[in-house]
């Protein structure tokens, strides 16, 4: 596309809210990278950021635009795709919007596991909260997504969803370590390493603990899974999170024992996408892909 370029540094400036930092970003002095714009919107016509004292916005002219771009950027690319294909090169670009659990552990795994066979295609993944991932499809900045919870757009269409069971996650010696599970009770007797409210795993905790009249000790929250796994692996705090977040190698130092269904229900994990939209062979394939691992792995509905 002849826009191409252009709608590279638009994205960079809403993405830092400033020229000059954008500029930065794409090794290009500010001015030269406000000539441009100022250029583009002679050309089209219309005025598109807003220029602010501390930086810029898109006003809603711009946010048309780079929505229309977006979408275009998209088609474009399927057809790449689908051309690549055609002549057997299997190449593409396959971008994936997902919540936190899936990113230490399950993606990675998949993605090496695709590129063994089709090394030609690249990724992006955005690792987001629910609504920042289904924002994603929406504006096409996501091939698909994975997320905890179901769809909340209408015009999201749900391909697969994953039982999830909700996990104590605790270190290897830990004194509840020798249990196959879990009963609430049995955590709430130790320091609790919890993510923050947002997250759909803790919602279902605080469900939980509202039936019970058991004191709770919560040690520490976060809204990195990362920092939670650190602060179990060196304490006898516990943390709780969905299994495909959980670690598989024994050697890991930390392990994870399932939450008895009768204290906490369990939770679904969707993959996504926007209804109606065909997506690029290769962001097809890796779904189809990452939908038999799942299959195989944990019960569907």
């Amino acid at each position: 596309m002849r826009y191409q370029l252009i709608l590279r540094y638009i994205e960079a400036v809403v993405k830092y809210g400033s020229i000059r930092r954008a500029a930065d970003e794409l090794a290009l002095t500010a001015s030269a990278l406000n000539r441009r714009i100022q250029a583009f919107e002679e050309e089209l016509g219309e005025k598109i950021f807003e220029r602010l004292p501390q930086g810029v916005r898109l006003n809603p002219a711009g946010e048309l635009l780079l929505f229309s771009a977006r979408k275009q950027l998209a088609e474009v690319e399927r057809l790449r795709s689908q051309i690549a294909d055609l002549s057997g090169m299997r190449r593409g670009h396959v971008s994936v919007a997902c919540s936190q659990a899936l990113a230490p552990y399950f993606l990675p795994a998949q993605m090496l596991e695709y590129t063994a066979n089709f090394p030609s295609v690249t990724f992006s993944f955005l690792v987001r909260d629910r609504g920042a991932v289904e924002h994603s499809l929406s504006d096409y900045t996501a091939d698909f997504a994975l997320v905890f919870g179901a769809a909340q757009l209408p015009e999201l269409q749900i391909v697969l969803q994953a039982e999830q069971v909700l996990h104590a996650v605790m270190r290897s010696n830990h004194p509840l370590a020798h249990l196959k599970s879990v009963r609430l009770r049995d955590i709430l007797q130790y320091p609790m390493a919890l993510p923050s409210k947002a997250f759909a795993g803790r919602q279902m905790l605080e469900t939980a603990m509202m039936r019970t009249a058991m004191p709770r000790n919560v040690l520490v929250e976060s809204d990195s899974f990362e920092f939670l796994k650190s602060v179990v692996a060196e304490s006898d705090a516990v943390m709780v999170q969905i299994p495909i977040g959980t670690p598989t190698d024994p050697n890991a130092g930390i392990i994870s024992r399932p939450i008895a269904k009768l204290d906490v229900p369990h939770g679904v994990l969707s993959v996504l996408q926007l209804r109606g939209r065909t997506l690029p062979v290769a962001s097809a394939r890796f779904m189809d892909q990452i939908v038999r691992a799942l299959e195989a792995r944990f019960p569907v509905t």
